[in-house]
């Protein structure tokens, strides 16, 4: 039986995806003509909406005219770099994961 994972909420302090696509439209633009201008594909940009990407984010940013740490700040810190993408929560065990006694 396929289970389904719900999807990744993002952060409340984050613009919601609606309100980029909004303020790209309030400057005549859409994702697709970022994405033209840029010589990228269209998915690439639009995957920043939903997840972390770099040049995307900077992409939207600079359509929009804000700086992408205030449209996504969840994945900046304070100061304006990036947020550590990987949390460890458990320190590794053994390189395949094996754990082996003595023997």
């Amino acid at each position: 039986m396929k289970t389904t994972r719900p999807p990744k909420k993002a952060s409340h302090q984050d613009w919601h995806p609606a309100d980029v696509v909004a303020a790209l439209h309030k400057r005549g633009l859409t994702l697709r003509k970022v994405a033209e201008k840029y010589d990228v594909s269209p998915p690439a940009v639009i995957k920043a909406l939903r997840e972390r990407n770099l040049p995307s984010e900077r992409r939207i940013a600079e359509a929009i005219g804000v700086p992408a740490q205030q449209i996504w700040p969840s994945r900046y810190n304070p100061d304006g770099s990036r947020t550590d993408l990987r949390k460890v929560t458990r320190r590794a065990r053994a390189v395949n994961g094996n754990v082996r006694k003595a023997a």
